[in-house]
């Protein structure tokens, strides 16, 4: 077998977990040469969220139109929302447990960071009327997420009634996402040279910092994106979907891993996608529903962030903690958590509604942000997983409950699903 051969051989989660340590290694040890490599990641990036728009497009849009009956679209929908919800206030609940056990704001040293503003946040009024776009295109340039949900969402249900006159729309729809799936896998083969390339840069512009000024922190939001996976999620996998817990996480490692190294959902989500079909056995109807809604409102490590941050700064600041401040900052925080749009800064825009809820004035909200915005990539990257496993979740336990979950797919291992390029096995004379 030629050295090409070999390399698309080893299932795609070995390689990129092998990129991610050799990453490590070489910030590590050859840091400044880690710019040279950028480039890389910065592709890699650009490729996946080339694919974002159209997948969440046209996948809602067929996936809706696979469901054949409108009235399932409602109980769908309910049931994903639902369950969002109480894995996202589970989420600041265990950031807050963390806080409270870690204590990680006791004495941070806050008066040597200078303060940042972020700005101010969009009210509740702009996130919902925004939902509806003036101009799909100008929605669809942007990349506005909640209002190209919308926009999939009415495409494929007007597809769905017009019945007769809708099919052959409706193929196209199915047609366009299958292949939409298959670029998917062939841009994921870059993913161990994205990975490589995003983590070293990464470590090496932060690296030790990050222990060294914001360790108990960053070991805080560690461990309450371990409690929220290990324990939340498994629970969930275990009791609702009723799947094999070892085995899903197993089939989740590519998503898994490309929501660390891009620290983005949305990014995540042609990976969630692929894995969910091909590794968990999910319908296309479902998972093509769940997971781009997912993108906009399951932020479980957002959330769990969110309720540690404010339990960080609530330290800082010396403020009682009685059981009415705990309380407002678990509604404020799940409230904020669930209903905040993907923009950049989302967590700090979170943490300033939930801290004005508890008095904290907006002088010393910038001096939390001022402190932790240097570190935050690497504290975003690690929260960034929660929220990855946590749609991967929903969408594996909306399908069981829909009758949408393939158990030989489930229970089939992920070394077992070839790659995009695999060779074909030996005397196999199908190919020339």
């Amino acid at each position: 077998m030629s050295a090409l051969g070999s390399w698309f051989a080893i299932p795609l989660w070995k390689r990129v977990l092998g990129a991610l340590a050799l990453g490590l290694v070489f910030a590590a040890l050859w840091p400044e040469a880690t710019p040279a490599v950028q480039f890389l990641g910065d592709l890699f990036v650009r490729a996946i969220r080339m694919l974002v728009v159209p997948i969440v497009l046209v996948t809602i849009a067929s996936g809706i139109t696979a469901l054949g009956d409108p009235r399932r679209i409602g109980g769908l929908g309910a049931r994903t929302i639902g369950l969002f919800a109480v894995t996202t206030a589970i989420a600041v609940s265990v950031g807050m447990a963390v806080a409270a056990l870690v204590r990680p704001g006791i004495a941070a040293p806050l008066g040597t960071a200078t303060a940042k503003e972020i700005g101010t946040p969009p009210t509740p009024y702009d996130q919902l009327i925004g939902i509806i776009p003036t101009n799909i295109f100008d929605a669809l340039a942007r990349g506005d997420m909640l209002a190209i949900i919308f926009v999939a969402i009415l495409l494929g249900v007007g597809t769905l009634v017009a019945g007769e006159a809708g099919r052959p729309l409706a193929g196209l729809l199915q047609s366009a996402s299958a292949v939409l799936l298959k670029i998917v896998g062939i841009v994921m083969e870059a993913t161990p040279f994205g990975v490589f390339a995003l983590i070293s840069v990464a470590v090496a512009a932060n690296g030790a910092k990050v222990f060294v000024n914001v360790g108990w922190l960053a070991l805080a939001v560690v461990l309450g994106s371990v409690v929220q996976i290990l324990l939340v999620h498994s629970l969930i996998l275990k009791l609702l979907a009723r799947v094999p817990v070892g085995r899903f996480f197993r089939g989740i490692v590519d998503a898994l891993v490309v929501a660390f190294s891009t620290a983005s959902s949305s990014a995540t989500l042609p990976v969630a996608m692929r894995v969910a079909e091909q590794n968990l056995g999910v319908g296309r109807a479902v998972y093509s529903t769940v997971l781009p809604l997912g993108a906009s409102i399951g932020k479980d490590g957002t959330a769990m962030y969110v309720g540690l941050l404010s339990m960080f700064s609530l330290q800082a600041f010396g403020t009682p903690l009685t059981p009415t401040v705990y309380f407002l900052v678990l509604l404020t925080g799940a409230l904020a958590a669930f209903g905040t749009a993907p923009v950049p800064s989302a967590s700090l825009f979170m943490l300033a509604a939930v801290l004005s809820a508890v008095g904290v004035p907006p002088e010393q909200t910038a001096l939390v942000v001022g402190f932790v915005l240097p570190f935050d990539r690497l504290l975003d990257m690690t929260r960034t997983v929660p929220s990855a496993s946590a749609n991967l979740t929903v969408a594996t336990t909306v399908a069981r409950w829909e009758g949408e979950l393939d158990e030989a797919a489930l229970r089939r291992p992920p070394d077992s699903n070839p790659a995009v390029f695999a060779p074909p096995p030996a005397g196999d004379t199908s190919r020339p």
